[in-house]
């Protein structure tokens, strides 16, 4: 009688488990990732999907016991694209629970000021879904993953130059992208000191890192991800890094809606987790990304004030 009890027992555990990786097969953990925003994500026509955020969102996966499905979109670089409306979309729509990479600001986590949006293009769109418009929901953040900040990086003209503050960057000719966040902090800087060494580019027209490295210019101010992007295509390029961080700085992280409370606890103890174990930091480093842990406030605040008050 043991042995058949015992036989029963191991039955109904490997069923048990059976059921389990089938639940998980079943129901896919999907994440929407950006699919040129290299370091942090990357999908590309015969390479392999690769960068920080793939990885993170595998070892999640894993995490929670659930396969993983990325859901591929792009985010153009413009003045009238907005990430928020974006993901808010992308997650109203259904087409996944969770957005990777977000950048957590107040601003970027407040009720939408209008009730639809269009997605943004994504893998599978069909004509019908570039037309339609998204009813939209209400966003809730996860814990931050990563600290993403601005950096000053300089031409080969300027390589050398001590960057301890923007005010540090007079006397230099300077390029940006016209209506990002760091037009916002070069324009505002001391009461517009630097406006007249300022040249404005295109967003998406213009190649802002190219005319930089063609010695058109001195300086710029960027996102540092965006310049490790860089470095990673251009080995050998003459751009180099300040060393200088702006103070005002955001983190980034998962965004889902406000009604899947039970999966973003979730995915925040798998992050705690991962983190405390060094496993995020390592897979900054696999991904070529300058990691840098979250930094307090975790959501940052009115980031348009706090840089017009400097």
């Amino acid at each position: 009688m043991r042995g058949w009890r015992a036989a029963w027992s191991v039955a109904a555990l490997l069923s048990a488990m059976a059921s389990s990786v089938a639940l998980a097969a079943d129901d896919p953990l999907r994440i929407c990732l950006d699919e040129d925003r290299p370091p942090l994500s990357a999908h590309h026509r015969g390479k392999p999907d690769a960068g920080f955020d793939v990885l993170l969102a595998q070892a999640v996966a894993e995490r929670l016991g659930r396969t993983l499905t990325i859901q591929w979109f792009e985010s153009k670089l413009d003045e009238d694209s907005s990430p928020q409306l974006e993901a808010n979309a992308l997650l109203s729509d259904g087409r996944c629970s969770l957005v990777g990479g977000y950048a957590l600001t107040q601003d970027s986590l407040v009720v939408p000021g209008m009730k639809t949006a269009r997605l943004p293009d994504f893998a599978g769109a069909t004509r019908d879904d570039r037309r339609r418009r998204v009813a939209l929901g209400v966003l809730a953040p996860s814990l931050p993953y990563v600290y993403s900040p601005m950096t000053v990086v300089l031409g080969s003209k300027a390589s050398g130059r001590k960057i301890g503050d923007i005010g540090d960057l007079a006397g230099l000719r300077l390029v940006i992208e016209s209506g990002s966040l760091g037009d916002a902090i070069l324009m505002t800087f001391d009461k517009g000191r630097l406006i007249d060494s300022i040249t404005h580019l295109v967003p998406g027209r213009d190649d802002l890192l190219g005319t930089l490295q063609r010695g058109d210019h001195d300086a710029t101010l960027i996102d540092l991800a965006r310049f490790d992007a860089h470095r990673a295509a251009h080995p050998d390029t003459a751009l180099t890094a300040s060393g200088y961080y702006y103070p005002i700085g955001a983190n980034r992280g998962y965004v889902g809606l406000a009604g899947d409370g039970a999966l973003i606890e979730a995915v925040n103890k798998a992050l705690s987790a991962l983190a405390a174990e060094g496993r995020i930091a390592e897979f900054g480093r696999q991904a070529g990304l300058t990691y840098l842990p979250p930094r307090e406030p975790a959501i940052l605040g009115d980031v348009w004030t706090k840089i017009i008050q400097r």
